[in-house]
């Protein structure tokens, strides 16, 4: 009897907790719990192709033994000189941005939409409004996140051989200056070569990429979903894909821009020994010094991790968002 005594307690209390949880649960607000859920969700996704992510960042910035072995070789490669850690490197910041860059865009988006309408009424009140809106909540978002952005590139691009570690630390294998032996050395370093302006290198061809990549998604997710039967239009799941197959068309298009931003992230100079001064001098640069083809080293990695990161980004959403108990 003092057995089951003791069941029956350890099993109210445990009761209780989950129903407080539950209760905490629920007292918070409504935005923060999609905000939470997508947050989590989007963070499974990327780590399940975090490895494609890093094997794009040394083709787009050209590393050194990286960039004439294909994605295969790049992924062997990698795991012969770091191991299988070394497919995840720099994912964790990665992640760490997803949250408060989400939480910009969301914050900023219907305040961008108020002024828009009250300061430039010509505009009106359809899809041109919600793509500027959105377009500026973006910018100010990747503004605002920009640094972990970089210091995520820089870290991914630098690639060790930890079999061989000598008296002055780990160097990458593809750069005579020693490594970075993690994020906050990454910061560290850059605040000494330039400053707090030294964090925003790059920022200008992912800012001018923005708008014509929402106006180019806009118009392909809305001849997507033409497509769609009537009585699947508010299907979530075709939703999304249709969203994630606009999304590839547009970053298709506009991939040039963000290989200019890698390699002027990670200081790539050019045959005068200069860094890139702006996106022009950027991609001409990398026309005449590398080949137009640079300019989509890469993209197939985007191709290859658009189903993945969909359906484990869907499936994610969903189990979060009941356990959580938001309402769909």
């Amino acid at each position: 009897m003092d057995n089951e005594g003791s069941d029956i307690g350890f099993s109210n209390e445990d009761d209780s907790f989950e129903d407080e949880q539950v209760q905490i649960v629920h007292s918070l607000p409504y935005f923060l719990l999609e905000l939470i859920a997508a947050g989590a969700s989007s963070s499974f996704a990327k780590t399940t192709v975090a490895p494609l992510e890093r094997i794009k960042i040394l083709l787009q910035t050209r590393a050194e033994g990286f960039h004439s072995v294909g994605v295969y070789g790049s992924l062997k490669k990698l795991v012969k000189y770091e191991g299988l850690r070394g497919l995840y490197k720099a994912n964790g910041v990665s992640i760490l941005r997803m949250l408060p860059h989400s939480a910009f865009q969301y914050m900023t988006y219907e305040q961008y939409r108020s002024l828009l309408h009250y300061k430039c009424p010509s505009v009106g009140t359809g899809p041109l409004l919600n793509i500027l809106a959105g377009s500026a909540a973006n910018g100010t978002a990747f503004l605002c996140t920009y640094p972990l952005d970089l210091a995520r590139t820089k870290y991914a691009y630098q690639v060790v051989d930890r079999s061989q570690s000598g008296s002055y630390g780990l160097r990458c294998i593809h750069s005579v200056h020693p490594a970075h032996q993690g994020i906050k050395d990454v910061f560290r370093t850059v605040y000494r070569g330039g400053g707090m302006l030294a964090f925003y290198r790059g920022v200008g061809p992912t800012l001018g990429g923005i708008l014509p990549y929402n106006v180019l998604k806009f118009y392909a997710q809305e001849e997507l979903k033409r497509w769609v039967p009537k009585e699947h239009q508010s299907s979530i799941a075709l939703n999304l894909s249709c969203g994630a197959l606009a999304g590839l068309f547009g970053q298709t298009v506009m991939y040039p821009l963000d290989v200019v931003r890698r390699q002027m992230q990670v200081d790539i100079l050019n045959q005068s020994g200069a860094r890139y001064n702006n996106t022009i001098e950027g991609l001409t640069a990398i026309i005449r010094d590398q080949g137009w083809r640079q300019l989509y080293a890469g993209l197939c990695i985007n191709y290859m991790k658009v189903v993945p990161s969909v359906a484990i980004g869907l499936a994610s959403f969903d189990v979060i968002r009941c356990w959580l108990h938001i309402p769909s």
